[in-house]
């Protein structure tokens, strides 16, 4: 996954309002844990995130797969550390006041093992007293098999076309998306394939649970997709 579209990610989704659900993380965040100084990003990406909460916190760093995505975050936030490696199964030998998956992320963890791995390893580096929070993926219930999505970008020197029919196979949706980039070097046609895992309610609630944290959930969240709060217990 993103191998050819890292580069392109922030104009791909451009459409996000990041700046509102940082807004709405801050507010969070000062509510249930007002001393925080130190957050932990699990699948940031290209740093999007990291960078609007950056004056907040005195340690950020940030944790993805994905080499082309984490070469965007290091140019954005060189102040800042990134690692790269796997959500599911990671150590980095400390704990963050707040630690974050971001954007339905999780639903790269693609099974519920990895998922429930993935909740567990961000509980082992929260704080005492400390925040998990999860945006998730859609559900079995709500993801929309069958259909068409379209989105573009209109740019002087960039024009982007990305579409994919949304499909599922068992417990996983899968997404074949299609791009086709122009820039003033010429048009270059790709594709990716996304697969993200669907998860229930339930397996939300007890993944945390089960992770030693007492849960609660927004349904509205950040950005729409709802949001799930874990605190670690003091």
């Amino acid at each position: 996954m993103y191998l050819k579209s890292a580069k392109y990610y922030d104009a791909i989704y451009s459409f996000v309002d990041y700046a509102s659900a940082a807004t709405r993380l801050r507010a969070l965040i000062r509510e249930l844990v007002p001393q925080a100084g130190s957050l932990l990003d699990v699948a940031c990406g290209t740093g999007k995130h990291c960078e609007l909460v950056d004056k907040d916190f005195g340690t950020i760093e940030g944790f993805d797969i994905s080499p082309g995505l984490l070469e965007v975050a290091r140019a954005r936030l060189p102040h800042r550390t990134f690692h790269e490696g796997d959500m599911a199964a990671f150590s980095l030998g400390k704990r963050f006041d707040v630690v974050t998956c971001l954007f339905s992320a999780i639903g790269y963890a693609e099974t519920l093992e990895r998922m429930e791995a993935t909740i567990r390893n961000m509980a082992a580096h929260a704080a005492p007293g400390g925040l998990v929070v999860v945006e998730p993926w859609f559900s079995p219930e709500t993801y929309w098999s069958g259909h068409v999505t379209a989105n573009h970008v209109d740019e002087p020197e960039l024009k982007i076309s990305w579409m994919y029919v949304a499909e599922k196979v068992d417990l996983v949706s899968v997404l074949d998306i299609n791009y086709m980039v122009g820039t003033p070097q010429g048009v270059d046609h790709f594709s990716e394939e996304h697969r993200m895992g669907l998860f229930t309610h339930q397996q939300y609630i007890d993944a945390f649970t089960m992770a030693g944290l007492d849960v609660s959930h927004d349904a509205k969240g950040l950005v729409g997709r709802g949001m799930y709060v874990g605190r670690r217990p003091s």
